[in-house]
């Protein structure tokens, strides 16, 4: 299969699979999501997905009507279809199915998959950013799928010809990026922003933060303002969709470029990771 779409057992390519009006998905986006990347038919680092998959869902009180481990055998299943081994997997649960109401229906969730083809960007080539202010809600620890501020900075980006957004709240901290974590190099220390509910958890951000201390690297996981990421050493932005980027330009003006070196350690560091977890077997 060239795509797949999956809802509660059925699968498809996608642009053959409806879902029932009334899932609680098409009224109030009632669910959260998960998703990463494939390469050579490996999800990377699926068991820490899955954890935070399922940590989300419980904070909103879904059901999930899978297991930890079905949902990991369905998704690997789901990947062995596929034309190709490298992919972007996510899966998401809904509240469930009913007529339009504010108050839950009874019952479990409704799980969604879908896979298409993608690479992962071996973060080389520098990308451009713009700031705009984080008027999103005070839930961004949970990985719901109330996404509109989201899309409407990266619309943003694209018109000013940028590759992400990056948040800020009142006051000028920095939390994170439209769908990225968004950290610096301050001093040669990796700066991010601290892991409360103003930020998604992401796990390249873990990843990130656990090969700094590897490599010897000091970490600070405190807040840092937009005066400290004009002036940062380097800018590097994260994502289960991109490992390590960095950026060379933030609301037009130059950043980073100070720390070439401790930023190619770094890069290489974590492409390798995912290069040898993902590796085809011999």
């Amino acid at each position: 299969m060239k795509t797949l779409g999956y809802y509660n057992g059925k699968y498809g390519e996608l642009d053959e699979m409806t879902i029932p009006m009334n899932d609680r998905v098409c009224w109030f986006g009632d669910g959260v999501y998960d998703a990463g990347p494939c390469r050579n038919y490996k999800i990377f680092a699926i068991d820490e997905h899955i954890d935070r998959f399922y940590r989300n869902a419980g904070l909103l009180d879904m059901k999930i009507p899978v297991t930890k481990q079905e949902l990991k055998e369905l998704l690997e299943d789901l990947v062995a279809k596929m034309d190709t081994g490298n992919l972007f997997v996510y899966y998401q649960v809904t509240r469930g199915t009913g007529i339009r109401n504010h108050v839950y229906p009874e019952g479990t969730g409704n799980l969604w998959v879908m896979l298409k083809p993608a690479e992962i960007s071996d973060g080389i080539k520098p990308i451009k950013l713009i700031t705009t202010e984080d008027t999103r809600f005070l839930h961004c620890n949970i990985k719901t799928l109330n996404l509109i501020p989201s899309c409407v900075a990266s619309e943003k980006a694209r018109q000013a010809g940028c590759q992400e957004a990056v948040f800020y709240r009142p006051g000028g901290r920095v939390t994170e990026c439209a769908h990225s974590n968004c950290h610096i190099i301050r001093n040669g220390t990796l700066v991010t922003a601290p892991a409360d509910n103003l930020i998604l958890p992401g796990i390249a951000r873990a990843h990130l933060i656990r090969k700094c201390k590897e490599l010897g690297i000091p970490v600070n996981e405190t807040p840092y303002t937009l005066e400290d990421l004009y002036n940062a050493e380097e800018v590097i932005v994260t994502s289960s969709s991109n490992l390590c980027l960095h950026a060379c330009e933030i609301d037009g003006r130059p950043v980073g470029g100070r720390q070439a070196e401790l930023l190619e350690t770094i890069r290489k560091a974590l492409l390798e990771e995912f290069w040898d977890a993902t590796k085809e077997e011999a």
